[in-house]
């Protein structure tokens, strides 16, 4: 009796990555907080806030 086991093809898995997109994102921002003159305690709660509200906005219309 012979043992074989049949095993999965291997498959090639490709990873991008996309930094130069995030260092852009974040240098806007930053350059944002210093334009508008925020105080520590704004700049905290619109990181807090702002993705909420950035999700609303970019969110798909609901369909009842």
């Amino acid at each position: 009796m012979e043992n074989t086991v049949q095993r999965p093809l291997t498959q090639r898995i490709r990873i991008e990555q996309h930094s130069a997109i995030g260092m852009l994102w974040f240098g806007a921002w930053l350059f944002t907080i210093a334009f508008l003159h925020l105080s520590f305690w704004k700049v905290v709660l619109a990181l807090l806030v702002w993705p909420y509200y950035l999700g609303v906005a970019l969110a798909p219309p609901l369909t009842h």
